[in-house]
Formats: structure tokens, sequence, C-alpha cells
């Protein structure tokens, strides 16, 4: 078997997921697959690459010299990739982005500065992963969030610009949940409901943990995807943390949490030196988006914030 492009992309993504788990998920194929096609790699390599463990997959020695070639490489090729196309269809900007309320005015904003020029936009709920595809060459920017206590992995090569250095975690709830009626929720006041939590998200899982430990609370937490979350949230199963830009709904309560224990920090992505100009499209996005939301509105008024002045 002689070695391709994918084979050294699904390397990269087991060494970086940790998992042929997570790799897999990210890969879009199932883990049996990626299994085989491991084995497969390792055969043709003629040594084991990683150590398969109960908590995961690590690269043994052999493997940290294979992904030292393959990464340069998998750059090399996105960069070609990129700049071919580039040539072929003119000026585009390609976008990462977590999930976020300030993407269509973002998007808005970018095509009136550059008309002429091409956006496509990538969303993930790995904030690692946009980092990687940006470091590789294969987006220009990437808008992602950071857990607080959870640090990114950040690839060398990447300048960071921080459009919030703590944005706080509200919580959403139904509407008849006791606590929605009070302007701002403690965590004591949920301990006895189930909490949702997509562990996809990077560090959101690990983040919530520490923030019920130091609270000393211990409730029941169940794994779902947004829209499952949002299900059961609306029919009083589960509450959830939620940025503070979501909303509003008519059928949600989104509140703010008490001395906001949970906080991300907000930052835009570049390769050096590039797509400088679209941060300030960026910060306008999410000023928009924030003031369109009452309890962030009022939150950010109370705490004084600069993100208000226009």
């Amino acid at each position: 078997m002689e070695l391709e492009v994918r084979h050294l992309r699904a390397l990269c993504a087991i060494a970086d997921a940790g998992s042929l788990h997570k790799a897999a998920r990210q890969l879009g194929v199932s883990q049996p697959s990626l299994t085989t096609q491991l084995r497969r790699i390792e055969r043709a390599l003629e040594g084991e690459l990683f150590l398969r463990e109960r908590t995961g997959c690590r690269p043994t020695p052999f493997g940290r010299t294979v992904l030292g070639r393959a990464r340069p490489l998998l750059a090399e090729m996105a960069a070609l990739v990129a700049e071919a196309r580039a040539a072929a269809h003119g000026p585009r900007l390609r976008i990462g982005s977590t999930a976020s309320r300030a993407l269509p005015g973002w998007l808005r904003r970018l095509h009136r500065r550059a008309p002429e020029t091409e956006t496509t936009l990538v969303v993930d709920v790995s904030a690692n992963a946009l980092l990687r595809m940006t470091a590789a060459g294969q987006l220009d920017v990437a808008f992602v969030h950071e857990v607080e206590g959870s640090p990114l992995r950040v690839p060398d090569g990447l300048e960071l610009r921080v459009l919030m250095e703590r944005e706080p975690q509200f919580v959403s709830m139904s509407l008849d949940h006791p606590a929605a009626r009070s302007a701002v929720v403690a965590l004591q006041d949920l301990a006895g409901d189930r909490w949702t939590v997509d562990p996809s998200v990077d560090g959101e899982w690990d983040g919530l943990r520490r923030v019920f430990a130091r609270a000393g609370l211990a409730p029941q937490v169940l794994h779902a995807d947004y829209h499952t979350a949002a299900s059961l949230i609306v029919s009083g199963e589960a509450v959830a943390p939620c940025q503070p830009t979501s909303g509003p709904r008519d059928d949600m309560a989104i509140r703010p949490l008490l001395g906001d224990p949970l906080a991300v920090r907000l930052l835009l992505a570049t390769r050096p030196g590039e797509h400088a100009e679209v941060y300030e499209d960026l910060r306008a996005s999410y000023r928009e988006a924030a003031l369109g939301a009452p309890p962030y509105r009022a939150w950010l008024r109370r705490e004084g914030s600069a993100l208000l002045v226009a």
C-alpha cells in the first residue's frame, strides 16, 4: 500500500484527538474503519505508530517521527490547493467559527467591505480543530471560544486577537422553571436539575465539572448535541449553559449566573500579518448581537464594558 494524503491526515487526527473514537468523529468515518486504516498504514510503514491504552491513543517514538514529517507535508499540500484555487477563482476568504450569534452580521459586513471576495464558512464545535485548519492553510481565519480553565492547543504560527477576555456564560431553562422568576440565578438554585452538555465542544464539560466542584454540587449530567439539548430544556427535563448572546426565545428563559462562575475567552486566529481587517467587522457584529440580547446588554452595562462603545 502506498501512503496518500488522506492517510497522513488520519494519523494527525488520531494524534490530535488522543483517541480513535474522537478522531473518527472529526474525520466523518466509523471507528472500525479508522482502526482498519491505521493497521494498514502501520503494516505499510512496518512499525507501530500508536500505543492503544484504556484512556485513548498516544504516539510511539516511531509515530512521533512520522507525525513530524507528516504535518509539514499536509500544511504544504493545503497551501498549494488554497493558492491554486485563489488563482483560479479570484479573492476568497475562508472563515472557520464555533457557533455564534455574531456570524450573520460578520458575513454581512465582510461582503459589504469586499463584495468581490468569495466568502466561505465552516462551523465546528471543536475550536482546536478550527485552529489546526487555520495553521494548515485550510482556513484563513478562525473565530473560536476558549473555556476558562481549559486552554486551547494553539498551533505554532498563529496570531491571536482577543475579542472578549471573559465572556460570561448564562443558563437556559424552561419558562416555567422556578428560577426563571429571578433576574439572576445562583448555581445552588439549580442543584436539583439535570444539566445537559455537548462533550464534543472542547473544554465545555471539563469547565462545567470544575464549576460544580467549586460549588460543592454534583448534579446529574446528560450528554447531548445542541438540538437535543434545546428540546430537553424547553420541556423542563434539563438546564444548560449557553452563550449570553442567545435569544430572546418565546419558549425558553435565559438568565445570568450569580458571580459569573462560567466564562470563555473569545479569540480570532489568523496567520501572522494576514486578514487583520476582519477583526473590526467581527467586533462590530459581536456588539450588535450582544446589544440585541437584553440580559447580556444589562450585564455589559453593569460591568461598564468597553464593548458598549461603538
